[in-house]
């Protein structure tokens, strides 16, 4: 089977209320653009699994992965591009507040623009005003220590090269640095507006905790990498059992 245009990743961790809706949507969505989608099920205690199983046995273009534990959504990312055969990656929330529609005008820019990453800016917000307060602040930090000129690197709608992707270091929460990583090899990021929604059920998994005081730490571990030359990759051993993934890191 040739290799698709496009591989949509979408990290899910207890979101059944979500899922099944949005699949319907990514499905539309994308129609006739050549794709596959990866959800990954991170450790959920809800029926997220059961149910992308089912929906999995009827939808040749759908993978299902799963965590048995919970290993955060930079890692589910980073297994399902593993294993993702597309030209391009492009990622998504579970949430349902990234709207798929946007997905193939990111694509296509991406494609007419060279460039190797395109980031969604939600220009308006539809989260709680302490949700919106945080990320503007962390944003800002960030933005101002790392100078990578991205307005809203925590948007979960992202486009992006696969080889670029594979190429750049893998920790704990990378998918927050993604754009100023890529900066850093080289390549060119551009950010472009795309809808926001409320969610629709469910709760976020991130407080105020993991936007700034954590987010602080890996962004001074960040700063550093950023000013090596050469990144160092870490790379990782997976195993495949009956749709769980286990793995041991280990420095290249």
């Amino acid at each position: 089977m040739p290799a698709p245009l496009l591989s949509l990743i979408v990290p899910a961790r207890d979101e059944a209320d979500n899922l099944p809706s949005l699949l319907d949507e990514i499905e539309q969505a994308l129609g006739t653009l050549d794709h596959e989608v990866l959800v990954v099920d991170d450790g959920s205690r809800d029926r997220s699994w059961e149910l992308l199983c089912e929906r999995a046995a009827d939808d040749s273009r759908l993978m299902v992965l799963r965590h048995a534990v919970s290993a955060g959504q930079s890692t589910s990312i980073w297994h399902a591009a593993r294993l993702a055969r597309g030209t391009w990656l492009a990622t998504l929330d579970a949430d349902g507040q990234n709207d798929p529609t946007d997905i193939p005008r990111l694509v296509e820019r991406a494609q007419r623009n060279g460039a190797a990453m395109i980031i969604g800016h939600r220009t308006l917000r539809r989260d709680s005003w302490l949700k919106r307060v945080s990320s503007r602040i962390a944003n800002r930090v960030r933005a101002t220590l790392l100078g990578d000129a991205t307005p809203d690197t925590g948007c979960g709608l992202k486009i992006i090269k696969r080889d670029t992707f594979l190429a750049l270091p893998y920790f704990d929460h990378m998918h927050r640095f993604l754009p100023a990583l890529v900066q850093s090899q080289g390549g060119r990021c551009l950010s472009l507006p795309v809808n926001h929604r409320p969610r629709r059920a469910g709760r976020s998994h991130y407080g105020l905790h993991d936007r700034l005081w954590v987010g602080l730490v890996d962004l001074l571990g960040v700063m550093w990498l950023c000013r090596r030359s050469r990144l160092p990759i870490m790379t990782a051993s997976l195993e495949i059992t009956a749709g769980i993934f286990r793995h041991s890191k280990e420095d290249a």
